[in-house]
């Protein structure tokens, strides 16, 4: 079956997706994400300062979201930070716990 890479909704709100056949997974756009639960006028800036403030989730951002590409709000397929369904939507440093 194709899988379309289109904008899924959430929240009345569109998170942009993309469909790996090679590993069968769906990817999403971390900023979208962000962007919906945090409701955050400038989500770069949000981002940037959350990875400020947790020197962990900074030291392992490209583990978490690694770059692959999607549509931007440009219109041009550009290589944007994701996660993938399984995904650390909902990172937590407290793995000693």
């Amino acid at each position: 079956m194709k899988k379309e890479n289109k904008p899924q909704l959430f929240q009345h709100q569109n998170i942009r997706t993309h469909w790996n056949e090679e590993s069968e997974k769906w990817y999403f756009s971390v900023q979208d994400i962000v962007q919906v639960l945090s409701e955050s006028k400038d989500v770069k800036q949000y981002i940037k300062r959350i990875r400020s403030r947790n020197t962990e989730l900074n030291t392992n951002w490209g583990t978490i979201c690694t770059p692959v590409k999607m549509m931007a709000i440009d219109g041009k397929n550009r290589k944007l930070d994701h996660i993938d369904k399984m995904g650390e939507v909902f990172y937590r440093g407290d793995d000693n716990e």
